[in-house]
């Protein structure tokens, strides 16, 4: 158990407010006469200085009567203490049947761990990171990718907010041989809401880089989220538009969908499930024995996640 400074420093407040009144009783005491230490708790237990310093100690500090010495530190204000800072942080953790990023395979179908770390402020700022393994092999770009980013959120009135910010993809591992393949991109969404309806169009540019082939890269998306009245499930839709070097297409263009559902388990744990395809001229993805698409084959994904 945690004893509460408080609760110290109460206990020493009230033994020196009790030795204090004990010279004036003495001196109050007839002569030759002598004051019992019962009498001498009746008599300060009324003392105007004792009441009133009681009452400051209770009001001021959230005391309890009981045992203060030994009282367990206050949480609520503890947490209290904290919210002023205006500061939140919150972490996830997710477990996926496979990496897809913008439509695109990015663990060769193997099952993903990803999760991040998120401080954000009462003002709307924020920081955070993100991290999920990838394929080493056909991606090439090493066994990790951590994502840095900042920006800022926040309401712009009824039913809408906002959030821009920027991105670091970064890739530790990655084989000298592969070149720079660490990239920035900045990105931006509004997000406009009815009861359980809400649509979020965004946008997400990384300018020319050498990591990029010396070009740059256009994202443009939709997405479209309705909530089950009284259900714990909903209903999610995603349409997005790549024109920039992050394809596997001769044009550098190309579209990516999906389709899922979310069921919220409890308020920590959520599963989903997507299907997520890739439209486009595939002409340089790779294509496995059995005939299918490495990076852009339409597939089911599934995914365990949780926040904290």
């Amino acid at each position: 158990m945690l004893t509460s400074i408080r609760g110290l420093s109460a206990a020493t407040l009230s033994v020196g407010l009790f030795l204090s009144a004990a010279p004036a009783l003495a001196e109050d005491a007839p002569d030759g006469e002598g004051t019992s230490i019962d009498q001498a708790n009746e008599v300060a237990a009324v003392t105007p200085e004792l009441i009133a310093a009681s009452a400051a100690l209770e009001a001021g500090q959230g005391l309890s009567t009981s045992s203060p010495a030994i009282q367990p530190i206050d949480e609520t204000l503890a947490s209290k203490m904290a919210g002023d800072t205006g500061l939140t942080f919150s972490a996830n953790v997710a477990f996926a049947t496979e990496y897809r990023f913008r439509g695109v395979n990015l663990s060769d179908g193997e099952f993903a761990v990803q999760g991040g770390f998120d401080v954000s402020h009462s003002s709307g700022l924020y920081v955070g990171t993100w991290a999920s393994n990838i394929d080493e092999q056909t991606v090439g770009y090493g066994s990790t990718e951590v994502d840095l980013y900042g920006g800022w959120s926040g309401g712009l009135g009824e039913g809408v907010s906002a959030d821009v910010g920027v991105i670091y993809y970064l890739y530790p591992d990655a084989p000298f041989a592969s070149g720079d393949t660490d990239y920035v991109e900045f990105y931006g969404s509004l997000s406009f809401s009815l009861a359980s309806v809400s649509v979020t169009p965004g946008i997400a540019y990384a300018p020319d880089q050498n990591s990029l082939g010396n070009t740059d890269n256009l994202y443009l998306y939709t997405d479209l989220s309705v909530g089950i009245p009284d259900t714990p499930v909903s209903l999610n839709g995603h349409i997005g538009y790549t024109d920039g070097f992050l394809t596997f297409t001769n044009d550098s263009k190309a579209w990516d969908w999906s389709v899922s559902a979310d069921y919220a388990l409890n308020d920590t744990f959520t599963l989903s499930a997507a299907y997520i395809g890739v439209e486009g001229d595939a002409a340089n993805d790779l294509i496995q024995p059995d005939g299918d698409l490495v990076f852009t084959g339409d597939a089911f994904v599934a995914t365990l996640s949780a926040s904290f």
